[in-house]
């Protein structure tokens, strides 16, 4: 399997390698670790889309979303490929603040990480190469709690990991499932992840419960998600 054929698990996983695509142009292009004004732009996106004017709220699922589309490239080529990409490499990994996966990334070229194994470069290269930077710049535009987006990124991860489990074990492959399991679980040693919520896998799949709230039930319409800590949405005061 090559990396552009990773979009085969779901969109997420999904992303463009070569020639940027026609539809793209230069200026609405932002380079990876993403900054502030880039990060302003996508939460601006991310409140418009949801019909909130709560900013906190469309910080969080906007470094949510972004979280998801880095952890599910990076865990699907270390269990596919063997691997994890580059992502930071001759000018990097471009993204398009004002799109949605599975146009949002693209990768000018391949390039292979450093040398270490897979969950070495998972850490280096995504959690510490680029969500903290991401972290830092979604801080840096909305007054949002530090915990609740590393519980975002721990989420993303469980969600990156309940797909590629279930569509490895689905195509014959348990020994690819397995790995993506130790994998996630080696990342969720790290102390950025190690007490965002409790990881278990079963016959029945892989499940998560997170130890924050993502905000998500305050979007208009909106309610708890799956994996949240909460049991019922906290009254409005």
């Amino acid at each position: 399997m090559l990396l552009r054929e990773l979009a085969a698990v779901g969109p997420f996983f999904a992303l463009r390698v070569g020639d940027a695509p026609d539809d793209v142009p230069d200026a609405a292009e932002d380079y990876l670790p993403i900054g502030a004004e880039a990060m302003r732009l996508r939460v601006a996106t991310v409140a418009a889309r949801l019909g909130t004017t709560d900013r906190r709220v469309a910080a969080s699922i906007a470094f949510q979303g972004i979280a998801g589309r880095l952890l599910s490239i990076g865990l699907g080529s270390a269990v596919l490929l063997g691997e994890v990409p580059d992502l930071t490499a001759g000018g990097g990994l471009r993204w398009h603040p004002a799109r949605t996966a599975p146009d949002d990334l693209w990768l000018p070229a391949a390039a292979t990480a450093p040398p270490a194994t897979p969950a070495a470069q998972l850490a280096d290269g995504v959690l510490h190469g680029l969500l903290v930077p991401l972290h830092r710049a979604t801080r840096a535009v909305t007054p949002v709690s530090a915990r609740l987006l590393w519980g975002n990124a721990g989420s993303s991860l469980a969600g990156s990991l309940r797909v590629l489990y279930s569509w490895c074990h689905e195509r014959g492959r348990p020994q690819d499932a397995d790995r993506a399991l130790a994998l996630a679980r080696a990342l969720f040693e790290d102390p950025l992840l190690r007490d965002t919520g409790t990881l278990a896998a079963g016959p029945g799949g892989v499940s998560f419960e997170r130890g924050t709230c993502c905000l998500y039930y305050r979007v208009p319409g909106g309610g708890l998600c799956g994996d949240c800590v909460l049991r019922h949405p906290p009254r409005s005061r």
